[in-house]
């Protein structure tokens, strides 16, 4: 699943994917990630069929714990 370069081409034999609960409204600016696999992959709402990133587990849960304490702020 995971390449060298921390993408997928072709995400679509992927399955799982969910949205934030806040991710809310037509704003656009919406990721989603897919449950059950090693590593973390994620993509853009918008474009389903476009690349899709591969994160650690590790690196993932260390990038929600930043912007639930405010580290990126808007």
């Amino acid at each position: 699943m995971v390449s060298s370069r921390r993408s997928i081409a072709g995400p679509s034999t992927l399955t799982g994917w969910f949205k934030s609960s806040y991710s809310g409204g037509d704003q656009g600016e919406c990721l989603e990630v897919a449950r059950g696999y090693a590593a973390v992959p994620v993509r853009d709402s918008k474009a389903a069929d476009g690349p899709t990133l591969v994160f650690s587990a590790d690196g993932w849960s260390s990038f929600v714990t930043s912007i639930r304490r405010g580290a990126f702020p808007s």
